[in-house]
């Protein structure tokens, strides 16, 4: 009986997808509460999952007393911390059982050690939709030919297999697209366009931002004529800069940056959170160009990443200037924060406020309103823990600290270092790590390369992500030796930051 339910339920869902236009679905979600559909999913999970049912009671919160939305907000945020580690798998799913899921996907830890994220058919379908707004919405894709080339790393990583399966519901819905699956394999992306490639209106490139400008200007340097493949590119995993958007649309021949190029906002924790739109392209290439409106709007000096999203299907709210968002998945999350710094505002507000700086992104986008939906914007400016990402891979200072910590090595420096990601002239990017020497020690080249190899060597041992999805090209990090005490890197009597974003 238990087996019927479920199937029931895929074909439910399924039918759901297959025979509801997507802005039909848009419209629908757009006119309904998200607060309702909010405290709905806070009664079942507190009702059906084993750990959040004690997390409430370890908390002494009785379900039953959040009524309202303003209850939720009170409600304690969880984390990896305070409870993904602390409870066994099982118990973080639907009636403590795994089983449920049919898909897992696995993100690694600072050590090293891998954060396992099941999830159910019906879950991907949701995220299904985030990539129908832009095949459908972007690329026009349900009347063009289309290869959708996924370039995210295949195996256990969430990017390459959930993206695959998007796209190929999105086929069985009707769109053309035609799938295939090289990876992060550079050579069999370019053989791959160069071979098939022509026989499609478009080719859609699906990868992280850095890679995938590597295989472009790797096929120039091999002769390959990007303009003849109608290139367009769906990417994850990085804050880039407009001027990048605008150098790697120059290479491919792009005609216009808001409608060849879509970001999504994504986590292995519960798969895409947002997408770009053609709209919050313009918006966002608009504020590049204007810093003082990108600084009265984020209030920072540093541009996010912006999308827009679904409030039914992840809900966020900003605590004391973190991300937290609501969503059903296989492990159900309420009010999780994924240490993302970033903010929330409003469709009405954002029109508003580039109004009042004159600015008016409708008229600005010439596709007969195509991707134009009155949801919410989020942006990102990324982890608060520390982190850096590159290549899609989180990469932890306590990675960088054991290369440190190798004999000899040991004996060169203070243990204080700054890692950051860093575009060179070619706008590529690339690991920096700037060492502190310790006192009477001399830098040398023999040193510099010896240190780079102790940090690459442990990072490739403790961060799988790191060795899966950055190419082995780009892996070896760019070692500065610093002097003890160094003004701009290491200046004394200041609490050290180890990250730089």
């Amino acid at each position: 009986m238990q087996y019927k339910s479920r199937g029931q339920q895929v074909i439910k869902a399924w039918e759901d997808f297959v025979s509801t236009p997507l802005d039909v679905l848009l419209n629908q979600h757009i006119n309904t509460s998200p607060e309702k559909v909010l405290l709905n999913l806070f009664h079942d999970v507190a009702a059906h999952v084993p750990a959040y049912e004690a997390f409430l009671a370890a908390n002494s919160i009785h379900p039953d007393s959040i009524q309202t939305f303003a209850d939720f907000q009170k409600l304690p945020a969880i984390a990896k911390g305070n409870y993904i580690s602390r409870y066994s798998l099982q118990e973080l799913c639907r009636h403590g059982k795994i089983e449920g899921c049919d898909m897992i996907a696995a993100s690694s830890g600072s050590t090293g050690k891998p954060t396992f994220w099941p999830r159910f058919f019906i879950d991907e379908l949701q995220i299904a939709t985030r990539f129908e707004q832009i095949f459908h919405d972007s690329f026009a894709a349900e009347s063009k030919p289309t290869l959708a080339v996924i370039c995210f790393t295949l195996g256990t990583w969430v990017g390459g297999m959930f993206t695959t399966n998007c796209c190929r519901y999105l086929a069985s819905k009707g769109y053309p697209i035609t799938v295939i699956t090289p990876g992060n394999n550079k050579d069999e992306i370019l053989r791959v366009v160069q071979e098939i490639g022509e026989n499609f209106a478009q080719v859609v490139l699906l990868g992280y931002p850095p890679f995938l400008k590597d295989v472009i200007d790797t096929g120039i340097a091999r002769d390959v004529d990007w303009q003849r493949y109608h290139i367009k590119f769906v990417m994850a995993g990085e804050v880039f800069s407009e001027e990048w958007r605008s150098l790697v649309g120059e290479r491919v021949g792009s005609q216009n940056p808001c409608y060849d190029f879509a970001s999504l906002y994504g986590t292995a924790d519960a798969g895409v959170l947002g997408n770009e739109t053609p709209l919050s392209i313009c918006i966002r290439r608009f504020l590049a160009q204007n810093p003082e409106a990108a600084k009265a709007l984020f209030k920072e000096s540093r541009l996010p990443t912006l999308v827009q999203y679904d409030p039914v299907s992840r809900f966020f709210e900003v605590e004391n200037g973190q991300l937290l968002f609501s969503g059903n998945n296989g492990i159900p999350l309420i009010r999780y924060n994924i240490l993302d710094t970033g903010g929330i505002i409003s469709y009405d507000a954002m029109l508003q406020f580039l109004a009042d700086w004159g600015f008016n992104p409708l008229e600005n986008l010439d596709q007969n309103s195509r991707g134009i939906h009155k949801l919410p914007f989020v942006y990102v400016f990324g982890r608060s823990d520390f982190t850096v990402s590159y290549f899609g891979a989180n990469i932890y200072p306590e990675n960088v600290t054991v290369g440190l910590e190798q004999p000899v090595i040991k004996e060169w420096v203070t243990g204080k270092f700054v890692l950051q990601v860093k575009e060179d002239e070619q706008k590529n990017w690339f690991l920096s790590v700037v060492v502190e020497l310790a006192p009477d020690v001399e830098a040398s080249e023999d040193k510099r390369q010896a240190i780079a190899a102790s940090i690459l060597t442990q990072l490739l041992r403790l961060n799988s992500e790191f060795a899966n999805y950055v190419p082995k090209e780009y892996q070896t990090p760019q070692v500065m030796l610093a002097p003890m005490g160094d003004r701009e890197y290491f200046p004394i009597g200041v609490k050290h930051r180890y990250t730089r974003k």
